[in-house]
């Protein structure tokens, strides 16, 4: 079980960062070249769900640790930009609790 809503927090943002790239990536060419629109459905639906866990766990994490607007802010960024919750992830590991 994850101890920690920190912790909680990387591994929503992993699969998060994970699911906009295959959406990126995969289902939406499919899409558009193979004009098949199943991809983009069922993954974006995947991602809506993570994206929406991410910044409900932001808020979570964010208020625990105290952290600064700017730290919410560069957190949104990060779920928008393409493997942003990756890099956002490297400034979670010196954060502890």
């Amino acid at each position: 079980m994850l101890r920690s809503l920190l912790t909680q927090l990387r591994v929503i943002g992993f699969f998060e960062g994970v699911s906009y790239l295959l959406l990126l990536g995969i289902a939406m060419p499919i899409k558009y070249f193979a004009h098949d629109p199943v991809p983009v459905k069922i993954v974006g639906m995947i991602h809506g769900v993570l994206f929406t866990a991410f910044v409900v766990w932001v808020l979570l994490v964010g208020r625990t640790h105290g952290w600064p607007f700017k730290r919410y802010v560069l957190a949104a960024m990060a779920s928008i930009v393409p493997f942003g919750t990756f890099v956002f992830d490297r400034t979670l590991r010196h954060d502890r609790s």
